[in-house]
């Protein structure tokens, strides 16, 4: 037996060791026959994930350098589904056997989805035709009703994408459970390839709002299971379509037999080469990602970014039904436009920067689809003839972080400078200290509130400087909740934080670390659950920080998710009866009555900042 080895596929970017095996070289002296050569096959996947209903194009800075050989910061558009559309159609074009994947979470983050609920999402994604679509987290943000709402929006088009998750089991007597299959099968190259999909299980459950008769299996044994069905079939090319992250991408694929190649979502990775490091991206691994799976095999592990912003190509050839090489890279979308702040770059510049993006293939100039802009026009229309109102005003970047200290989402911010600021790498998030400044104050105009709690996850962007549209307050806040009022003794406040932070490091997820309003605390999360908030101190009726007494009552704003136990605040679940009154303010109109009355929004002092100390894991 001749051992593997490894042989690199040389293409135009090398941006991964391609695995390939070989087979028995050994003769049999007594046969005049020679085994036949496995056939080969060619598959090319253009994927996208996450896209959160952002449809619309949005900026980037690019580091690159002028004609004079001087570094500048260079603003381009990024993104934007019509590029997304464009794109799959342009690298469709230059390729054989295509796939369209979509990896999950395509509603909820943006103003869109407020006032269409996913209808302009299915109508951009039907100008792709993806041939799978797999569910994200995201998805069961509205329940079973408004999942089904999207999914008969998407199925309105002539596409009829397949919906999977091989994980997700809704009640039979549930609409969605005749909508969503395990797997689907596809030919390409007169060669059939299963399609499983999964979804993230403890973060939908409990980040999420799926109906409380929908089980979640677990994803491993679900994707095995339908591995092992489609091998009865006789179908052995396998790719799995997750919503589950990179990392646990990466881990599952070490316990799986017979998986070959998996396309991802949910933690919006950018991969790709180290050139795009020069120009001021930061990918977190390579483009694609080479795992091993229980066999023995290679496994090709991709994610595409997020936000309508890149496209996934991954290239792969298949000897018999194992994939025997991988290749490709992100293609990050963007503009041909060059600008150094808000003036067009001149034209030697221009000529200069164009250049430089031409020499990373990662970086794809992408002109906008027509057919996809058409489309969206008419949603386009409505979402800025609301969401241009100006309603407020921001004195400094806000900054956008869920976790304080250095480890944990470290890069969600888009501002430049927020993600190294030090007091949101001290403190965590100005957004989402503001938003739960925004709630007490609710709460205190309407029946009184002494302390509110918000999770982090549940505020999405970072605010820049210069005026605060409608748009970015439904951006903000996206989801459809609003806010409950909580009778709670401290005790029960102090282990709701608890719960909190240990839903961080348990691993359902970053949303779920907790800010608060009158309300400031110190964080050890080298601790053991129960230790790690010391140092409790309240705001009272006079403006000065006192002692937080265990045994008072208090009166708790926060939203209806965490109130229900959302983000594994289990503690908040528990709070019921006369003790739990729904206030039914919009939690987004709440944050948006906090801009209008005080017109300007600043950091928040430091001395106001929930979190007051953090230490951090080694």
């Amino acid at each position: 037996m001749i051992p593997n080895r490894h042989r690199p596929l040389v293409s135009a970017v090398v941006l991964t060791t391609l695995l390939t095996g070989c087979l028995d070289s050994s003769s049999d002296s007594s046969s005049d026959t020679s085994a036949a050569a496995p056939e080969t096959t060619e598959l090319t996947i253009l994927h996208i994930n996450d896209h959160h209903s952002r449809l619309d194009a949005e900026t980037t800075t690019l580091t690159l350098k002028n004609a004079a050989n001087a570094t500048k910061s260079v603003t381009v558009d990024l993104g934007g589904f019509a590029r997304v559309k464009a794109a799959i159609d342009t690298l469709a074009g230059q390729s054989r056997n295509v796939l369209k994947l979509h990896a999950g979470d395509a509603i909820t983050g943006d103003l869109y989805y407020t006032l269409t609920e996913g209808e302009s999402d299915a109508v951009m994604m039907n100008t792709v035709c993806f041939d799978a679509f797999t569910l994200g987290n995201h998805e069961f943000d509205g329940g079973n009703s408004k999942l089904l709402k999207f999914l008969d929006f998407l199925g309105a088009g002539s596409c009829k994408t397949p919906v999977l998750s091989a994980n997700v089991k809704p009640v039979a007597s549930d609409p969605l459970a005749t909508r969503i299959q395990p797997y689907t099968i596809v030919e390409r190259g007169g060669k059939k390839f299963g399609i499983i999909g999964v979804t993230i299980k403890n973060k939908t459950q409990n980040a999420s709002r799926p109906d409380v008769t929908t089980v979640f299996d677990d994803e491993i044994t679900a994707v095995q299971s339908s591995i092992n069905t489609l091998k009865n079939q006789g179908i052995a090319k396998i790719i799995v379509l997750s919503h589950q992250g990179y990392d646990a991408d990466k881990a599952m694929a070490a316990k799986l037999t017979d998986v070959d190649i998996i396309v991802g979502g949910d933690s919006h990775t950018l991969l790709g080469p180290d050139s795009l490091k020069t120009v001021g991206l930061t990918p977190s691994g390579s483009y694609p990602t080479t795992a091993t799976n229980k066999d023995g095999a290679p496994v090709c592990v991709v994610q595409a970014w997020q936000y309508s912003y890149a496209v996934g190509e991954l290239r792969t050839t298949f000897t018999g039904d194992r994939v025997e090489s991988c290749s490709g890279q992100p293609r990050v979308l963007i503009g041909s436009s060059f600008k150094e702040g808000s003036v067009a770059a001149a034209s030697a510049d221009a000529t200069a920067y164009a250049s430089q993006v031409a020499a990373i293939p990662a970086l794809m100039v992408t002109t906008p689809s027509t057919t996809a802009t058409d489309k969206l026009a008419s949603y386009k229309a409505q979402k800025s003839a609301i969401g241009t109102q100006i309603v407020g005003a921001a004195t400094a970047d806000l900054c956008l972080r869920r976790v304080p200290g250095a480890k944990r989402d470290t890069s969600r911010s888009k501002l430049a400078g927020c993600n190294t600021d030090p007091d949101v790498v001290a403190h965590g998030g100005n957004t989402q200290q503001l938003v739960a400044q925004a709630f007490l104050e609710q709460g205190k105009s309407f029946g009184g509130a002494d302390i509110s709690i918000q999770n982090g996850g549940g505020v999405r962007i970072d605010i820049a400087t210069g005026d605060i549209t409608l748009e970015t307050v439904y951006t903000l806040l996206p989801f459809k909740n609003v806010l409950v009022r909580l009778t709670m003794t401290g005790s029960e406040v102090k282990s709701t934080l608890e719960d909190a932070v240990d839903s961080v490091i348990s691993g359902t997820g970053t949303g779920a670390y907790p800010y608060a309003a009158g309300l400031r605390w110190n964080v050890d999360m080298n601790q053991a659950k129960g230790s790690r908030i010391s140092g409790l101190e309240f705001k009272n009726a006079s403006g000065n920080w006192v002692n937080f007494d265990l045994n008072a009552t208090y009166k708790v704003i926060t939203n209806d998710f965490t109130a229900g136990g959302g983000d594994n605040y289990l503690t908040l679940k528990s709070i019921t009866g006369a003790r739990y009154e729904n206030t039914f303010l919009d939690y987004a109109d709440s944050f948006l009555q906090y801009v209008k009355a005080n017109k300007s929004l600043g950091k928040p002092a430091v001395a106001d900042y929930s979190t007051q100390t953090y230490i951090e894991t080694p």
